[in-house]
């Protein structure tokens, strides 16, 4: 029990220094240090910092997951489909512009060197996987219609955090831009 408790620990720490420093600029040492043992002694917990981002990125995922599955689970009452697309697109962009650090570690590839384990990839395609049931039921099944989605969400959110850092700049125009999606997507399905 105490192994996990310090496990823990070391990750909300983590989690604090990537806030402040950058994803990519985390310390073993300072890490180390912030949770009061000698950097040698992480290794008892982590075999790696590679391990340690893994345990970070499947940590977010599985919050990003539940809080989707949660969305999806209040909307399951509520027959229409699009308002699906719709619940989960508002759930997706607040949960990358609440917290930029956990953004950077799930959906950029900013650590050089760095690959999810493929225990913590896994979530992150059941993820991808609800997304595609999800537009399917819309009457949006394909590849394509799942990529331009993702890409539509991620431009969003990326202009939000590089132009309006804890704003609402561009995310206040979510459902015009979901409007337009759909619209554009349903043209394509009913071939005009």
């Amino acid at each position: 029990m105490r192994h996990e408790e310090t496990r823990q620990q070391i990750l909300r720490a983590a989690w604090e220094q990537m806030r402040v420093e950058g994803v990519a600029s985390l310390s073993l040492r300072a890490l180390a240090r912030t949770v009061g043992m000698e950097p040698q002694s992480l290794y008892s917990y982590f075999e790696s910092k590679y391990a340690i981002y893994d345990a970070l990125f499947a940590e977010a995922s599985t919050e990003f997951l539940e809080r989707l599955r949660a969305a999806a689970a209040e909307g399951d009452g509520n027959a229409d489909p699009i308002e699906g697309v719709r619940r989960r697109a508002h759930v997706w962009v607040r949960f990358c512009t609440e917290d930029p650090v956990r953004y950077q570690l799930l959906f950029q590839r900013t650590i050089p060197g760095f690959e999810p384990s493929e225990a913590s990839y896994a979530i992150a395609r059941e993820t991808l996987a609800d997304a595609r049931r999800m537009l399917a039921r819309a009457g949006l099944g394909t590849d394509r219609h799942l990529d331009m989605y993702t890409a539509v969400l991620a431009g969003l959110v990326a202009q939000q955090l590089a132009n309006d850092p804890g704003g609402r700049r561009y995310v206040r125009h979510l459902d015009e831009v979901l409007d337009m999606y759909l619209d554009h997507m349903n043209k394509q399905r009913k071939g005009r």
